[in-house]
Parts: structure tokens; sequence; C-alpha cells
């Protein structure tokens, strides 16, 4: 009997083992699968997004780069003017962001993405051939309509194909074209205007013209690249599609749809755009990242002019502006890299953000006025601001759950952020030159609130996690969506 135990014994260790070993082996051919499916999603994917935000990015601030060559002089415009003209493009911007979220889904990403990006592009092109004021406010005003839906669209899209530690790097990537844009957009912009004064259009026309008619070429190519879901693109074999949306199930609460979709069968409710529009995190991290995006649209718009009143040319600035994005576009990937290894985006923004604050307090002292002192606190105001966006994007979107709250929580944030370019485009007068003390001074205030509003986030989102924890989101077991006790908040 002794024998037979020992037999007995020894039998079940060594199926224990086994069965270790199989688990072992399933997982990590789940980690190999995942890991050939995250790479043909990144190359198919991301670049294709990168591209058409370079284009939204150009075609958004390539009037910074015109009015250097002559912009308000040619269409007789006063600097109050074109402020104005900025103002009603960031207006009608805005007012688009969350109804192009609410329609993404119905009209499908594979059509609504290509489709903002051709009509962007043929309006730019259209401010080539403006000859006043008037024109130039009326497509400054449609511009802001068809380029407003694409990042939210972006964002919401991203969430539907990777699960919530993986969303950091792919914006951060994506996003880098965005400080990368202002660099290659000061390159575009000199050589565009070499063209000189051709067929009766004056030199600054040509930065539009042509920058115009390469968004409707990548728009077109858009529509063959993207495909609309993980289980439609044509890229990912059976078993890859049907693992990619698995893997995407269970990154959400527990309990939801019977067939594993997470929206299959949810249909349009009003109660969910309120759930959205009512949400605190998405207010306290939309509210910091008005501070960020106020700075960052300062930075873009205004840094060649500012460089200009250093001491450099118009083509020198352009040049000398190339320097501070490609050192931010690195920075901004190894955050986001860290910001997903470590499943912290709040947390990272707090210190991310301190760069940027320093570089505009010293630059904001007036006792500073050395030219290379200001050039390199330029450094630290770019890599601290575009370094804390992919952290902040993709907060919002982790902690939503529910396909048109996650629609309308992503476009509010964005339309409420973007309210910063009513600040950039007043705090820089050309009367306040070559200081900016005023209009620094106003930069550096909102970062520092967007600090404490980011704080104030953490402190939120770990409180609904203790909440949680605790038993008192019981009631919103089954509701498969962010109250769900078993989706917990990223701090």
């Amino acid at each position: 009997m002794e024998h037979q135990g020992k037999d007995s014994m020894g039998l079940d260790e060594k199926e224990n083992t086994d069965r270790a070993r199989r688990a072992v082996t399933i997982s990590a051919a789940d980690a190999a699968l995942t890991r050939r499916i995250l790479l043909k999603l990144d190359f198919r994917i991301l670049p294709v997004l990168a591209l058409l935000f370079l284009c939204s990015f150009l075609d958004r601030t390539n009037v910074g780069n015109a009015k250097t060559y002559g912009l308000e002089a040619s269409l007789k415009m006063t600097d109050f003017q074109y402020d104005t003209g900025l103002t009603v493009y960031y207006a009608t911007y805005i007012a688009s962001e969350i109804p192009s979220n609410l329609v993404l889904r119905k009209i499908s990403p594979k059509i609504w993405l290509p489709a903002l990006t051709i009509m962007w592009g043929i309006v730019t092109m259209c401010l080539g051939f403006v000859k006043n004021y008037a024109g130039f406010v009326a497509v400054r005003a449609i511009l802001g309509i068809t380029e407003g839906g694409l990042l939210p669209g972006i964002v919401l899209y991203l969430s539907g194909m990777y699960t919530r530690g993986e969303m950091a790097l792919r914006l951060g990537l994506f996003y880098t074209a965005a400080s990368l844009s202002g660099a290659f957009g000061g390159l575009l912009a000199r050589g565009l205007t070499s063209i000189g004064k051709r067929g009766g259009q004056a030199q600054w026309s040509w930065i539009f013209i042509i920058e115009g008619l390469f968004t409707v070429v990548v728009g077109i190519f858009a529509y063959f690249m993207l495909p609309n879901s993980v289980l439609s693109a044509s890229f990912l074999k059976k078993e890859e599609r049907e693992f990619a949306a698995a893997r995407l199930h269970l990154d959400m609460p527990s309990r939801l749809a019977e067939d594993g979709s997470e929206n299959s069968h949810e249909s349009f409710k009003w109660s969910e755009v309120a759930r959205g529009i009512f949400s605190i995190s998405t207010w306290l991290s939309a509210c910091a990242y008005f501070g960020i995006l106020a700075g960052l649209y300062s930075f873009g718009l205004f840094l060649p002019t500012i460089i200009v009143e250093l001491g450099y040319t118009a083509n020198e600035a352009q040049l000398w502006s190339v320097i501070p994005y490609a050192v931010a576009s690195v920075v901004t990937v190894i955050v986001s890299i860290i910001s997903d290894r470590l499943k912290l985006r709040g947390v990272v923004m707090l210190f991310v953000l301190l760069p940027a604050i320093i570089g505009y307090a010293v630059i904001a002292n007036i006792s500073v006025s050395h030219p290379k002192v200001k050039y390199g606190m330029t450094f630290l105001m770019a890599t601290g601001m575009y370094a804390s966006v992919p952290c902040v994007l993709v907060w919002n979107s982790n902690n939503s759950a529910g396909h048109y709250k996650r629609a309308t929580t992503t476009a509010l944030q964005l339309a409420i952020a973007n309210s910063g370019g009513f600040v950039a485009t007043f705090i820089y007068p050309n009367n306040d030159k070559p200081q900016y003390h005023s209009g620094h001074t106003i930069v550096l205030s909102l970062l520092v609130a967007a600090w404490f509003l980011v704080a104030l986030n953490v402190l939120y989102c770990h409180k609904v996690n203790k909440d949680k924890a605790n038993g008192k989101y019981n009631q919103y077991v089954g509701y498969a969506d962010d109250r769900d006790p078993d989706f917990m908040m990223v701090l």
C-alpha cells in the first residue's frame, strides 16, 4: 500500500508538472502571437495615422510659416485681424470634434478619417488663392470644420485596435508626427517659398497650395490602407484576427456582451453621451490638457517669429526651429514606453511637465535676455509639453469604457483642450517683442495649473479604485462599462 501510495504521488506530481509545462507553452505561444499581431498593426496602421496627423499639423500651423513670408502684408491684414482668423479656425475646429466622433462608427473609420483628410487638403489649397481678409477668415473657418474630427477619431480608432496598456506608446509614436512636422514644416516652407512669385501667386501661397495637394494624396492613400477593426484587417491571418479580438475583450470588464464584443450590440444612447460629458476625470484631464495645448499652440505658431526677433533671418528661423522639435520627438517616444511599462499616465505627467515649467519660468524672467539662453529653454519647453501629450490623451481613453461614452469623453477632452488655441493666438502680440514676457508668464501659469489638475485626477482615480475594492460599485456588476467593479482606473 505504501508503495502504491508513492506511485500515486509520483504520478500526480508528473501530471502537475506536465500541466504546468503545457500552460507555459500555451503562454509562450500566446506571447509570440501577440508580438506578431502588434508588429503587423504597428507597421500597417501607425505610419498611416502618423502621416494623417502630420498633414493635419502642417495644415494647421503653416499659417505661422506663411506669416514670416509676408502673408499679413499681402492680404492687408492687421495683427488683430490675423489673430481673429486663427480664433475663428479654433472655434469651428472645436465645434466639430464631438459630432465627428459620434458618427465615426456609423460611417466607419476607413471612410471617415480619409474623407476628412481629403476635405481639409482641398480647403488648405484654397488658402493659397485668397486675396483678402474676408476670404482668409472664411477658408480658415471651413478648415477648422474639416480638421476637427481627426485627432479624436484617431484616439477612438486606436482604442479599438490596442489594449489599454499598449496605447501610450502607439499614441506617442504617431504623435511624434506633430513635433516632427514642426521641423519638417519649417524646412518645407523654406523650400516652397523658393518657388517665388509664379503664376500670379505670392511667395507664401505656395506653402498652402503644395501642402494641401500633398494632404489630398495622403488621404486617398489612407483609404486603401486602414482597416475598420482587427476583425476586418486583411493583413492579419484568421487566427491572428480572432486572437486580437479576444485580447481586446479580455482588456475590458469581464461581463460583456455574449459574443465577446464590447460594442457589437451597443446602440446609441444619449445617456452615454451625458455620462461622458459629466465625467469628473475627463474634465480634470481636459483642463490640464488645455494648459498644455495653449503652450504647444503658441510654441508652434510663434516659434519662427520669436527666433527671428532673437536676431536670425526668416530662413535661419525655419532651420533653427528644427532642433527643439526633433529632440522633443525622441523624448516623447521614450516617455510613452515608460508610461506603458509602468501602466501609469498622470503620475508620469507629474514628472514630465516639470521641464516645461522650468523652461517657461526662465524665459519669462525679464532679466533673462540672452538669445542663447532663451533658445536653450525652448528645448525644455518643447520636450516637457510634447512628451506629456500621449499620456494625457491615452489616460482619458483608458478610463472610459462603453463605445459612446469613450467617443464623447475623447472628443470632449480635445474640444476643451483645443480651446487653448484661443489663448495662444492673443498672448504673443507683435508689440510685446522681443521679450514676450506676458505671453510666457500666461503659459507658465497654465502649465502650473495643469500640474495640479493632473495631481487631482490621480487622487480621484485612486479613490474610485479604492471604492470599487470596497464594494461601493457593486450595483454596476454586469454593466460592461467603466463602472463595472472589474474595471480599474489607470492612475
